[in-house]
């Protein structure tokens, strides 16, 4: 049985939504904003997600990017919004398709069996990353080190879920700079080694002998768990 989860605010809709999606057979999790999809999604393994962009919280273009930080659940967008601007948005962010409403029940059942086949359910390894040092919980924005918890700045979370999504593998510092800071900021080496240091400071045992976020000098970073 697929694991969906529906995040919409509007009650109507996502009462709607559940129980068509159960009288098929999916077990389904329903949100009505994005801080509890994000809970909900980091509690357990899903298969699917659909999500709503107008919502009372979050965006939903950050729901999509929360999720993306840990998970490569597939994601469909069901959005009253049909500007080409907002669907290049949401697929910049890690959609994986559009549905705009109003939309057919038949067809967004055949978009979810789409998305579901050509998924291969990667996944970073969940929303909680724990090492010898510290753990990191993806879902709750939380990093504790020693059981103390330790803050990290929203640009720092940017640079860890990125590197997350690639456990064990090297990205490219042009790869991190365009998704943390942007379009033009592909040669801004030292930023990256400003925020790296910091979060090693912060987070590992000996920060100038690191032995998670590691440097591959003139190549980029990986994460070694």
């Amino acid at each position: 049985m697929a694991r969906l989860l529906i995040v919409e605010d509007e009650p109507a809709l996502r009462r709607a939504l559940s129980i068509n999606l159960k009288a098929r057979g999916y077990e389904v999790l329903a949100a009505d904003c994005g801080t509890a999809a994000l809970k909900l999604a980091g509690a357990g393994a899903l298969d699917l997600a659909i999500v709503d962009l107008g919502l009372p919280d979050l965006d939903g273009v950050e729901v999509i990017a929360g999720l993306r930080g840990w998970s490569q659940v597939p994601i469909i967008v069901l959005s009253a919004r049909d500007g080409q601007a907002e669907k290049v948005r949401a697929l910049d962010a890690g959609a994986d398709d559009y549905v705009t409403k109003p939309f057919g029940m038949d067809e967004l059942l055949a978009r979810i069996r789409a998305a579901i086949r050509r998924s291969d359910h990667a996944d970073t390894g969940g929303a909680v990353v724990t090492t010898d040092s510290f753990s990191i919980d993806l879902a709750a924005k939380r990093a504790t080190k020693a059981g103390v918890e330790v803050r990290l700045t929203p640009t720092e979370w940017l640079l860890v879920e990125a590197l997350l999504r690639h456990r064990g593998a090297l990205v490219p510092s042009s790869q991190l700079l365009t998704e943390v800071w942007g379009n033009g900021y592909e040669k801004e080496t030292n930023y990256l080694r400003v925020y790296f240091a910091q979060l090693r400071r912060k987070l590992e045992d000996k920060p100038s002998q690191p032995r998670y976020f590691v440097t591959e000098p003139g190549l980029g970073y990986r994460f070694e768990s």
